[in-house]
């Protein structure tokens, strides 16, 4: 979703820097960093504010994907959920706002996922931190929609990208035929919703866009 995402934004002309585990050759400007580390977040947003100006518009899609019984999830693996679903948006917004409340004007985008609207079976700690995601988006939209600074989330169903192996469920046939559409989403149709909400939706604030191919309406 991110390569997407910075492949259509590129498309129209923005600059792009990239915040990953590991550099991009995509991006204008990549880092590696742990989204969960507000300090390394900060020392990259510096940087990149000091060789391409401005950040105007914020999207987080990091994260990961654990199906398991909410019986056998440990207490490590649910913080880790929300330290880097959650915790990422939040030092990424957190390092991002004063330059956009300075300036009173910005858009962020958080990606969070259908599970967090329509559950699943064994994903509690995965819906639980895509939720909270939710949370956040809606909050922060109320706070800061009067200094000209849009939050928005898209909340994709099961897509079409490597966190999705061969033998996943989500593949399988007999559950892309209960799908209104008969296929998963695609990368591309994540990046056209953040294209939407960064360059269209100026109307648009604290709202959730549902690219899930029908799983939940």
């Amino acid at each position: 979703m991110g390569q997407a995402i910075t492949r259509r934004l590129t498309s129209l002309g923005m600059s792009v820097a990239g915040l990953d585990r590991a550099e991009s050759p995509l991006c204008e400007l990549s880092y590696a960093v742990d989204v969960t580390s507000a300090d390394e977040v900060a020392r990259a947003v510096n940087d990149i504010e000091a060789k391409l100006g401005a950040v105007d518009v914020l999207v987080t899609t990091a994260g990961h994907y654990e199906s398991t019984p909410l019986t056998d999830v440990t207490d490590e693996a649910a913080h880790r959920m929300l330290r880097v679903h959650v915790g990422g948006l939040l030092a990424c917004a957190q390092a991002v706002l004063p330059g956009m409340l300075s300036r009173g004007s910005g858009s962020i985008i958080a990606i969070t996922s259908e599970l967090a609207v329509g559950g699943g079976d064994r994903d509690s700690h995965y819906a639980m931190a895509k939720g909270a995601i939710i949370g956040v988006v809606r909050s922060l939209a109320a706070e800061v929609a009067a200094s000209g600074i849009r939050v928005n989330a898209v909340a994709p169903g099961p897509t079409n990208t490597p966190l999705l192996p061969a033998d996943s469920p989500w593949r399988a046939r007999d559950y892309l035929d209960t799908l209104p559409t008969r296929a998963l989403a695609e990368p591309e149709d994540v990046a056209v919703c953040v294209e939407y909400l960064v360059s269209d939706a100026t109307f648009t604030v604290g709202e959730v866009l549902n690219p899930n191919s029908g799983a939940v309406i």
